[in-house]
C-alpha cells in the first residue's frame, strides 16, 4: 500500500476485548431467536423444579417410616409420584436440549456465514496478516469454543443457579444454621476459580494461536505435495509438523492442568460441606431437633448442589474458552479493509471503453519500504498493450493495482477519468477480467470453473470462450470432457491447460477491460499465436493488458512499456524499442538464438 497507509503486517494480537463489544456478535441471534430460548430455559426451569420436589417425597416417606405412620399402599403412592416427575423430567429435557442446544448451532451457523461473508470483502492487505491457517482456525475450533460456550455453558450457567438457589432455599426451610455451616466452605471456590479462569484465559488464546499455525503448515504442505515429493521433503516436513504438534499438545497439556484443578476442587469443597451436614445434622437429629426424613432430604439437596458447584468450574473453562475465541473472531470481523468502497447515490452506468491513467504514482507494500512503484504516470486505453521487465521491475503489483486489490493515494489512478477511491469496488471490478500468473481452480468440473464470473452461461457460451482460448479440443480429449472433475487447484491439467482455462473464463465474462498477468507463459510458442488471434476478435475496441516476457508475444501488441525499478524506462511498439531500449535488444537477440537452436537441422 502507499506510505500513507502502511502498517505493519503480522498477527493479531491476542488481548481481551470488553464483553461490551463482543455481545454485538451474540445480539442478533438471541434476539432473532428469542421466543425459542424462552421455552427452552422455561422447560430447563421446571426440570429442576420436579427434580427438588423428590428430596421432599422421600422427606414424607422416611418420616412415615420412621413413625410408623405410613402404610404399603401410601409408600406405592410415593413411589408413583416419582415416577410420574421422572417421565416429566425426560420429555422437559429432551425439549430444552432441543431447543437450546439447537439454538447455540444457528448461532454458529449465524457467525460462521458472518466470517465468511467478511473475509470475502476483505483486501490484499488481509491476506497478508491473516493466513489460511488463521482463518480456518477461526471458523472451526474458536467457533466450536462459542457454540459449546452458548449452547452447554449457558445451560450448566442457569441450571446451577437455579438449582444452587432453590436446593438452598430447601435447605433453609429445613435449618438456617445447618444450611450456613455446609456452605461456609464455598467462598474458597469462588477465589479459586476465579485466579484459575485468568490463567485459562491466556492459555488457551496461546493454544488457538498455535493451532493456527500447525493449520496453516498443513495446508501449505498438502497443496505442494508435489514439490516435497520432488525434493525428498516428507521426513523433513514431517519433523516440522511434529514439533509444532509437540509445542499444541504441551499447551494444551498446560490448559488442561488448569481444568484438571477446577472439578476436583469443586468437588472437595462439596464433600468438606457434607463432612459439616453429617456431623452437626446428625447431631440435630439425635437430639430431635430435626427429623430423620429432614436429615435424608438435606443431605439431597446437598447432593444436588455438588453439580452446581462443579459447574462452577466446568462453566468458567467453557466460559473462558468461548470469550477467548469470541474476541479472535471478534478481531477478525472486525477489522477494517482500507480500500476505500463508496456508495454513490447513483449507480455509474457501465463503461463501453473504460481505461486507466497514472498520475505520478508511488506505491510500496506494508512489508517493505522501498517503493515497488515510482512516480508512474501511464495510460491505458483501447487496444492491446504489452507490459515486460526484470523480475522485480513492478509489473505484477501494477497488475494488482488495476484490479484494485491495495489501496492507493487519491488522485494516482483514474479509471474512466474518475478518481478509483471515489468509485465503488464492485463498479470498477465488474470491468475487469483478471487472469493472474497463478491460475485459480477450484475442485470442480471444467465447465463450472469456466462459467464462474457467469454462473448462468449456457453450454453453447461456455464452449465458444475455451474455443477463443484454444482449450476446446484438450478439452474433449478429457474422459468426460466439459463435465471432467478438475481436482483441487486443478492437479488433473497441465500449467499450460490451467492457464488457457483461466482466460477462457475472463473471456467469457466478456468485461471491457483484461489483464493477463503472465498468464500465458506456460502455453508454447504456435497456441500462444492462436490464443492471441482469439483476444484480437474478443476484445475489439477493449482495452487488454498483457504481462509478458517473450518477444514474439509482445510484438504482436499495440504497445510495449518496459518498466526497470518500478519505473518507465521505455515505451513503444515492437520496432520502435528494437531501436532504442537495449533490454528489449537483448530480449529479443537471446530469445531469437533459442527458438533457431530449437527448429531440426536441414538435411
Amino acid at each position: 500500500m502507499s506510505k500513507k497507509n502502511a502498517k505493519p503486517a503480522g498477527k493479531a494480537e491476542s488481548k481481551r476485548v470488553p464483553f461490551s463489544q463482543l455481545r454485538k456478535l451474540l445480539l442478533p441471534a438471541y434476539r432473532r431467536h428469542r421466543g425459542r430460548l424462552a421455552a427452552g430455559f422455561t422447560a430447563l426451569v421446571l426440570v429442576d423444579l420436579l427434580q427438588l420436589t423428590i428430596p421432599r417425597i422421600i422427606k414424607h416417606g422416611v418420616d412415615g417410616l420412621e413413625s410408623l405412620t405410613i402404610t404399603a399402599p401410601g409408600l406405592l403412592r410415593l413411589g408413583g409420584m416419582i415416577l410420574l416427575i421422572a417421565c416429566a423430567v425426560v420429555v422437559l429435557r429432551f425439549t430444552w436440549r432441543y431447543l437450546i442446544i439447537g439454538f447455540s448451532r444457528l448461532l454458529e451457523r449465524a457467525i460462521r456465514n458472518r466470517i465468511f461473508s467478511h473475509i470475502l470483502k476483505m483486501d490484499a492487505p488481509f491476506f497478508e496478516k491473516y493466513t489460511t491457517g488463521d482463518l480456518m482456525a477461526h471458523s472451526s475450533n474458536d467457533l466450536a469454543a462459542v457454540q459449546m460456550a452458548c449452547g452447554m455453558g449457558m445451560v450448566a450457567a442457569v441450571d446451577s443457579l437455579v438449582m444452587s438457589v432453590a436446593a438452598i432455599g430447601f435447605m433453609v426451610a429445613i435449618h438456617p444454621t445447618l444450611t450456613l455451616l455446609a456452605l461456609l466452605p464455598l467462598p474458597i471456590l469462588a477465589v479459586t476459580t476465579r485466579i484459575l479462569s485468568g490463567k485459562l484465559h491466556r492459555r488457551f488464546a496461546t493454544v488457538q494461536e498455535q493451532f493456527s499455525s500447525m493449520t496453516e503448515f498443513s495446508r501449505s504442505t498438502l497443496i505442494s505435495i508435489g514439490l516435497i515429493k520432488a525434493y525428498t521433503m516428507e521426513d523433513f516436513q514431517t519433523d516440522r509438523f511434529g514439533k509444532l504438534g509437540q509445542d499444541y499438545l504441551k499447551s494444551n497439556l498446560q490448559v488442561a492442568s488448569i481444568q484438571g484443578l477446577i472439578s476436583p476442587l469443586a468437588t472437595l469443597i462439596g464433600s468438606l460441606g457434607m463432612l459439616m451436614v453429617l456431623f452437626f445434622g446428625g447431631r440435630l437429629v439425635i437430639e430431635k431437633t430435626i427429623t430423620l426424613g429432614d436429615f435424608v432430604a438435606f443431605i439431597t439437596y446437598l447432593y444436588m448442589l455438588i453439580w452446581p458447584m462443579m459447574a462452577i468450574g466446568w462453566v468458567a473453562n467453557l466460559v473462558q474458552r468461548g470469550l477467548t475465541s469470541l474476541g479472535r473472531i471478534h478481531d477478525l470481523v472486525n477489522s477494517q479493509t482500507t480500500l476505500p468502497d463508496p456508495v454513490l447515490p447513483i449507480e455509474p452506468e457501465m463503461l463501453d471503453r473504460p481505461g486507466f491513467e497514472l498520475e505520478d504514482l508511488t506505491f510500496s507494500y506494508s512489508s517493505s519500504t522501498a517503493p515497488v512503484l515510482k512516480n508512474l504516470t501511464l495510460s491505458f486505453g483501447p487496444g492491446i498493450h504489452g507490459v515486460t521487465g526484470r523480475t522485480g521491475s513492478g509489473k505484477s503489483t501494477l497488475c494488482k493495482l488495476l484490479a484494485r486489490l491495495y489501496p492507493l493515494e487519491d488522485e494516482t489512478l483514474f479509471f474512466g477519468g474518475t478518481d478509483v477511491n471515489k468509485l465503488p469496488l464492485d463498479f470498477i471490478r465488474s470491468h475487469i477480467g483478471y487472469v493472474g500468473q497463478e491460475p485459480v481452480l477450484f475442485s470442480d468440473t471444467i465447465a463450472a470453473n469456466i462459467a464462474l464470473g457467469r454462473a448462468d452461461a449456457s453450454r453453447e457460451e461456455i464452449i465458444q470462450a475455451a474455443v477463443s482460448a484454444a482449450i476446446h479440443e484438450d478439452i474433449l480429449e478429457l474422459k468426460d470432457g466439459y463435465d471432467t472433475m478438475t481436482g483441487e487447484r486443478g492437479v488433473k491439467l497441465s500449467g499450460g491447460q490451467r492457464q488457457r482455462l483461466a482466460l477462457a473464463r475472463a473471456l467469457l465474462c466478456d468485461r471491457p477491460v483484461l489483464i493477463i498477468d503472465d498468464g500465458l507463459s506456460a502455453v508454447d510458442v504456435a497456441t500462444e499465436h492462436e490464443v492471441f488471434a482469439g483476444l484480437k476478435r474478443h476484445f475489439a475496441g477493449k482495452t487488454v493488458l498483457i504481462v509478458s516476457n517473450r518477444i514474439k508475444l509482445l510484438s504482436m501488441t499495440d504497445n510495449i512499456i518496459i518498466l526497470a525499478d518500478g519505473s518507465v524506462e521505455s515505451e513503444g511498439n515492437h520496432e520502435q524499442l528494437l531501436i532504442a531500449n537495449s533490454l528489449y535488444q537483448s530480449m529479443f537477440e537471446k530469445q531469437m538464438t533459442q527458438d533457431s537452436e530449437k527448429e531440426p537441422a536441414l538435411p
